[in-house]
């Protein structure tokens, strides 16, 4: 069904809101971003990944209670990052979907918006460091090195430029919690356990600003943009349309 809320009107002086997955989704397929923002007809929705979820709640517990104590906790120990959860009146708004850390761009008049994770702050320097919790279940270790992975990167370095727009000193080195389920145990009694990894990640948000002017543009336009070579989505309906109208 075309949504017909929640669209960019060229037209319109009110901040539109723009999330960080919709950024992503842009750079992924511009033609895709414009059917969805502009046209009203967004990607089927997928199911909520459960267990991440209850992966990503529990660390934020487990965080919280060293938040309050302003004591490092152990992962930071183990991986000697001088560094403590941050406390801030506003850390449940920034962590909140649909709400987040917020910044609206006086160039473009969009609402950028992006929930993070966590954010621990420096015992050095005092800067913010952006964190951001995964889980997943593989053989072997987890890494950041994968090209699907692209989007992780590009997530911390706009949840890094949003901070900074909100007037944070933050530090360009972020890290992912890595969660890994084992799989390699002879029963399962009632538990999954993990491997986490704390992985480092410097990013480089000073492709966001540029991202940001592009998609204002392609917002404003009237023409559908091309579709992406790599986008599965468009080609899926090409094939569609290919056998429909042979």
């Amino acid at each position: 069904m075309v949504r017909k809320r929640n669209l960019y009107d060229p037209n319109s002086d009110k901040p539109y809101k723009l999330s960080r997955s919709k950024v992503d989704m842009f750079l992924n397929c511009r033609r895709c971003f414009y059917i969805d923002r502009r046209l009203g007809v967004s990607h089927p929705g997928g199911y909520p990944f459960n267990l991440n979820i209850a992966v990503d709640h529990l660390l934020k517990v487990e965080f919280d209670h060293y938040r309050e104590i302003q004591e490092p906790h152990p992962y930071l120990i183990e991986n000697n990052i001088k560094a403590i959860p941050f406390q801030h009146p506003d850390l449940n708004i920034w962590r909140e979907n649909f709400k987040g850390v917020t910044y609206i761009d006086p160039n473009t008049n969009l609402h950028l918006t992006g929930a993070v994770d966590d954010v621990w702050q420096s015992t050095e320097d005092n800067s913010l460091i952006i964190t951001d919790y995964k889980a997943t279940s593989k053989n072997g270790q987890v890494t950041i090195d994968a090209d699907w992975q692209i989007s992780y990167k590009r997530q911390m370095e706009f949840y890094q430029w949003l901070m900074r727009r909100n007037g944070f000193e933050v530090s360009d080195t972020g890290y992912f919690v890595y969660c890994n389920g084992i799989k390699a145990k002879e029963e399962f009694g009632k538990k999954l356990e993990f491997d986490v990894s704390v992985l480092a990640y410097t990013g480089n948000d000073s492709w966001v600003g540029a991202t940001i002017s592009e998609i204002y543009k392609t917002l404003q336009s009237d023409q559908i943009p091309v579709k992406s070579e790599s986008c599965d989505y468009c080609g899926y309906l090409d094939d569609v349309d290919l056998v429909t109208n042979s």
